[in-house]
């Protein structure tokens, strides 16, 4: 297994591995594709690593074939953020056996992080009797006397301070908002905590992505339609100018050894 970085992780619905199922690769990039195919779950997927466990290729020849791979659309290289987490990110690749489209693949990492199973049953949670922000309404008296509510108001008013809580808002910023600037004497504290709640709502964050793409080549983060076949714009064209060096280097060849045929003709 290897160490948060590029793990591999498979996606889902692939059809089975035969034969056939790289053949429309070339036979460098099929090698390697196969071999990413047989690994684990979780499995290293840097360009040093694999190209010690394929022997036949060095890293240059790895990376170029990672490269055609992802071109091919077998493959993407994303930042991940961990489930839970709000600032710790990892760096994972996921496989496809079967080629998809940018638009499947823009579509796939949209989504949230697939669950991870787990051959252990979690074990029962209980959920506490009160909320925290059941608890923070209730404790208001402790802040200002004048703020005291009662448990029905403490209910009716929960769902509001937890929409609080769930924006970011801070528990002691949320005590503060409800007892800053009360006049006095203060009739009543549930409509007027009502009133503050309501009226002072926090606006809702903007949503953090759970994935970011990089580009196979290169790793620089981009968005999956600024990413054709999981390439940046750089890589793409080096990409491009590899295969039209590898046509080029083929017809060289084929007309050597007709050539040679000729000449051993005449």
């Amino acid at each position: 297994m290897a160490r948060p970085g590029y793990g591999k992780r498979s996606v889902p619905d692939q059809g089975p591995c035969t034969a056939r199922t790289f053949a429309h690769l070339p036979s460098r990039e099929a090698s390697v594709a196969a071999h990413i195919d047989r690994l684990p779950e979780g499995a290293a997927m840097d360009i040093k690593t694999l190209a010690k466990e394929i022997a036949a290729y060095g890293q240059q020849a790895v990376a170029s074939a990672l490269k055609a791979i992802s071109a091919a659309g077998h493959l993407r290289r994303v930042r991940e953020r961990l489930d839970g987490e709000r600032t710790q990110w990892v760096q994972r690749t996921y496989f496809s056996r079967t080629p998809r489209s940018d638009a499947w693949w823009g579509q796939f990492l949209s989504g949230d992080s697939p669950a991870e199973a787990s051959s252990v049953p979690p074990p029962p949670v209980h959920p506490p009797e009160r909320t925290a922000a059941y608890t923070a309404l209730a404790g208001l008296a402790r802040t200002d006397p004048r703020m005291t509510l009662s448990a029905a108001e403490c209910t009716a008013l929960e769902p509001l301070a937890a929409e609080w809580l769930a924006r970011g808002v801070p528990v002691p910023h949320l005590l503060h908002v409800l007892t800053d600037r009360l006049p006095d004497p203060v009739h009543a504290p549930g409509a007027l905590a009502r009133k503050r709640l309501t009226d002072k709502m926090p606006p809702e964050p903007e949503p953090q992505p759970t994935r970011i793409m990089e580009c196979t080549g290169c790793g620089i983060p981009g968005r999956p339609e600024a990413l054709p076949g999981g390439l940046c714009r750089t890589c793409r064209h080096e990409h491009r100018e590899a295969e039209t060096a590898a046509v080029d280097t083929h017809v060289r060849a084929h007309v050597a050894r007709l050539r040679t045929l000729a000449r051993t003709a005449r």
